[in-house]
């Protein structure tokens, strides 16, 4: 997965959701549409991308939301099944 594709994605979530008056709402709901809307493999690529420090650009809502909800956007085995 290209990892720059998948950072602008995020912060275009991120741009929505910065506009949302309460900041923790804003942090779940980014994380919330990354686990619904997006395929496993790409969500395990964005936590790759940041864990290798490779996530240039990222919007700091989108980073705060992946820390504060990383499990919740974690693939796990059911989801790679």
């Amino acid at each position: 997965m290209n990892s720059e594709h998948l950072i602008r994605m995020a912060n275009q979530i991120g741009i929505f959701f910065e506009s949302l008056p309460d900041r923790a709402e804003g942090l779940e709901g980014i994380a919330t549409h990354i686990r619904k809307f997006w395929d496993p493999r790409m969500r395990q690529a964005l936590l790759a991308a940041i864990d290798g420090g490779h996530a240039e650009g990222l919007r700091p809502i989108v980073a705060d939301a992946v820390q504060a909800h990383r499990p919740q956007i974690q693939p796990q085995p059911a989801d790679q099944a």
